[in-house]
């Protein structure tokens, strides 16, 4: 599945396709508007991924210091509010490889 076809799918879909892994689903729950559901899976995922996840879903919040210290975790720059559809392609882009 590409970014463009996860972000479609979140877009038209009532629930994720089979198969995505714990990080695109956590980025389709988080286009779909389910925080705490992208917010569930991504703190369960202990990687730097799962780190860069936990800090968009902060940036969503509007929670920035907690986000801040998630894109420390991920070793990822700091994002801003404005930054959000940007930051969620990017790591799409990432997870969807």
């Amino acid at each position: 599945m590409t970014a463009a076809e996860l972000l479609a799918s979140a877009q038209s879909d009532a629930a994720p396709p089979a198969g995505l892994s714990r990080e695109a689903q956590a980025l389709w729950q988080a286009k779909k508007g389910d925080w705490e559901a992208a917010h569930n899976i991504a703190q369960d995922i202990h990687t730097p991924m799962g780190s860069w996840l936990h800090a968009l879903l902060h940036v969503i919040e509007g929670d920035q210091w907690n986000a801040d210290y998630w894109f420390t975790k991920a070793g990822k720059p700091s994002r801003k509010p404005k930054d959000i559809e940007a930051l969620w392609d990017e790591i799409a882009a990432v997870v969807t490889k």
